[in-house]
């Protein structure tokens, strides 16, 4: 259930295991519920409304990989609030009162369709503000979650390279059921087509979800946001692979429960993590050798 509080304290969660076993770490950048009261107020946008954009559920899908030896991130803030999976400043001009800083991004696509760092629409292209918002508030939320997420998130995967040699980032997300035009899309990988993960990541992704009876595609209609892109570099040992689950399967979207079959989607994701790990150090530290 979501919460309205006037802090975001603390603003993520990091869970490591025991003894860690494996190279990965499962991020969940969406899927935070607690919303700031005054955000809140001066939507023009019931709450209900403001979720439509969470990933609803889906740290607790993955949280369970802690227990096979991985590490675990998720942000507590919402991404209607502040979005992460976009570079630090990609800003609508349009949205705030004062100047941006000459460095802000304001024209990416992104920007263009309403979604930068700070979104300016949530659902169906719904407006969330009924005013501009101070500038000073936008460099405020950036300073206060975006940069330590980030910095939180980079330290992670350097000290898994250094303890393995390598470092796997699942960047774990929901698509709304709607969002599927043509034949039903269970799950979609995103690798920006090839480029931010050896390929065998997603191949093992892809044929254990497959096998037990999940419809799979990869980079569309999601190639992966900002963090696939920016965390992705294999030549350096560094991995990136973004999962989109379709929400139907696994939570009532209109409001916002899991449905009956939560728990037998996140065995199955379990199950999947299980097989990730064992490829971990035979297939995965040769690709850093050959890097080298």
């Amino acid at each position: 259930m979501a919460v309205i509080a006037d802090l975001i304290d603390p603003a993520f969660e990091i869970v490591q295991p025991a003894s860690p076993c494996a190279p990965f770490l499962f991020n969940s950048p969406h899927s935070g519920i607690v919303y700031p009261r005054d955000f809140v107020s001066q939507s023009r946008l019931e709450l209900p409304v403001l979720r439509r954009s969470e990933d609803s559920f889906v740290d607790d899908l993955f949280r369970g990989v802690t227990t096979l030896g991985m590490g675990f991130m998720r942000a507590h803030f919402p991404r209607c609030y502040l979005d992460v999976n976009r570079e630090p400043y990609e800003l609508d001009p349009r949205m705030f009162e004062g100047r941006l800083p000459a460095y802000a991004n304001t024209r990416s696509m992104r920007v263009a369709g309403g979604l930068g760092t700070i979104a300016r629409i949530v659902g169906e292209a719904q407006e969330i503000y009924g005013r501009r918002i101070p500038v000073d508030e936008a460099i405020a939320r950036i300073e206060s979650l975006y940069k330590p997420y980030h910095r939180s998130l980079r330290q992670l995967m350097v000290q898994m390279q250094r303890s393995f040699g390598v470092a796997v980032l699942v960047d774990c997300h929901s698509m709304p059921s709607g969002c599927q035009r043509d034949a039903r899309i269970d799950i979609v990988l995103g690798d920006r087509y090839g480029t931010s993960c050896a390929p065998i990541i997603p191949d093992i992704i892809e044929s254990e979800l497959r096998r037990r009876g999940y419809t799979v595609t990869r980079n569309k209609p999601y190639a992966g946001g900002f963090i696939t892109e920016h965390y992705g570099n294999p030549a350096s040992g560094m991995h990136t692979v973004q999962i989109e689950i379709n929400r139907a399967l696994y939570m009532r979207e209109a409001t916002y429960q899991p449905s009956e079959n939560f728990e037998i989607v996140r065995n199955d994701l379990l199950d999947m993590a299980r097989a990730l790990s064992a490829i971990a150090h035979l297939e995965l530290a040769p690709l850093r050798a050959a890097a080298e």
